[in-house]
């Protein structure tokens, strides 16, 4: 279901005046999202950000990885993608990314922790979509809260829709997915029997 007003007659998302390129980098996890086709039951996504090489005529390159349903059990999807930083390349709101050639939709980094780059918080302009994404599987939820209210009330955003993305992983699914304890805390991960339970 859409807003209650048509995206037509909604004014444009504004985004954040300055976000370094450079300090997106690394790995984000999706805690929230008002999903795309992809992510209506998605678990464990995990977005990982590098610069694109510069010969290559993108900025970024967008590691998409994520499993179908279930933490952990259900199949483990890829969805590499690319993105093209618009402006200012090394300091800019405004992004492009394309899923699949040739389709290129607009990234709007609506917020952005300044400080630390501990979140991130991304709109699309209809608002049928938006990420909120942050360095570990667990958010606090006071910053989740924030940033809902955000998208709600600064960008007139329907929450309808909006879904809290499963994070469930123990250590062998931090192994086997490439991560350390530096992105998933061992205070972060559960027991192989908690990870399987219903």
């Amino acid at each position: 279901m859409g807003n209650s007003a048509s995206s037509s007659s909604l004014p444009p998302l504004k985004t954040v005046s300055s976000c370094n390129t450079n300090k997106v980098m690394g790995t984000w996890f999706v805690i929230g999202v008002k999903p795309t086709a992809f992510e209506t039951t998605c678990s464990n996504a995990v977005e990982i950000y590098s610069r694109a090489d510069p010969k290559k005529n993108n900025d970024v390159n967008i590691d998409f990885q994520y499993n179908k349903n279930d933490p952990i059990t259900s199949p483990l999807k890829s969805l590499p993608q690319k993105g093209w930083v618009q402006g200012d390349k090394e300091d800019s709101g405004e992004w492009k990314v394309s899923p699949v050639w040739p389709i290129k939709m607009p990234y709007l980094i609506l917020d952005v922790d300044q400080q630390d780059y501990q979140y991130v918080l991304i709109g699309y302009p209809s608002r049928d979509y938006a990420w909120i994404m942050g360095r570990t599987p667990n958010m606090p939820e006071e910053t989740y809260n924030m940033l809902t209210k955000q998208l709600e009330e600064k960008h007139q955003y329907n929450l309808e829709g909006l879904r809290k993305v499963p994070q469930v992983w123990t250590a062998a699914e931090r192994t086997k997915r490439g991560f350390t304890e530096k992105e998933i805390p061992d205070s972060m991960l559960v027991s192989e029997a908690a990870a399987t339970s219903k």
